[in-house]
């Protein structure tokens, strides 16, 4: 019996009937922490010069919460990409709210229809796209080559963004994912451009991927020391995480 209630209700966040009264609620939840939190974003004036600008915003998986509001207050006219399944479909609405259109899909399921989409995007010349390079599944904290393939063809910058905040709280699961109380001190980060040239050879992708995490990984590290000695692992994913567990 408690298994088939369990099950009834996990198929039933699946549906949007159910899904957009709880986005709606944390949306409401996200702005009063945003409003209440005092904020320093370093580079924000990257983040408004391309807002409306042929640009890849990436980020970790687990640090999404903040940046959504961050985003949403610079303008930034853009489309996220969001896994398909029931969380992904979930993580879209939010992202609605907050102005984001959305391109279904991920490394592991839809990748080239993704692709297709993300480059039809970035060519318009009007949008940006905002991308987790290590989701919806992990490694955590580790490049997948999406951004790159999207800036080597279409020539947009990526460009790394991350936060941290004071009195943490890193949920227990495969990408820790950061939650932010209200009334915290929110630290950003918008990093420098990073141009792929269009006759980048694929064989030369490595270098430039590990070049990548190595700035993303370390503008998360440097933020949470200013409030956390907790340092999240690299290379969790879901599936490694719920055998632990």
């Amino acid at each position: 019996m408690k298994k088939s209630v369990k099950k009834f209700f996990r198929n039933a966040y699946g549906w949007a009937i159910v899904q957009w009264p709880i986005v709606f609620v944390f949306y409401v939840l996200i702005w009063f922490v945003y409003f209440t939190s005092k904020k320093d974003i370093v580079g924000y004036d990257i983040l408004k010069q391309y807002r409306r600008k042929p640009a890849i915003f990436v980020f970790w998986h687990g640090r999404t919460m903040m940046l959504s509001p961050i985003v949403a207050r610079a303008g930034v006219h853009g489309y996220a990409i969001a896994d398909s399944r029931r969380d992904g479909r979930a993580i879209a609405k939010m992202e609605k709210l907050f102005g984001l259109r959305t391109i279904y899909g991920s490394s592991n399921n839809g990748g080239v229809s993704v692709l297709k989409n993300g480059v039809r995007v970035l060519r318009h010349g009007g949008y940006c796209l905002a991308l987790s390079p290590d989701g919806p599944k992990g490694p955590s904290m580790r490049c997948h080559d999406g951004a790159l393939y999207f800036a080597k063809m279409t020539g947009a910058p990526i460009i790394p963004v991350c936060y941290s905040c004071s009195r943490p709280i890193f949920r227990d699961r495969w990408d820790r994912y950061l939650l932010t109380k209200p009334f915290s001190i929110i630290k950003g980060v918008v990093g420098q451009p990073i141009f792929i040239d269009k006759s980048t050879k694929i064989e030369d992708f490595e270098q430039l991927r590990q070049n990548l995490e190595n700035i993303m990984v370390k503008q998360a590290y440097d933020l949470d020391k200013n409030f956390t000695d907790f340092v999240v692992e690299q290379d969790l994913t879901s599936e490694k995480f719920k055998r632990q567990k």
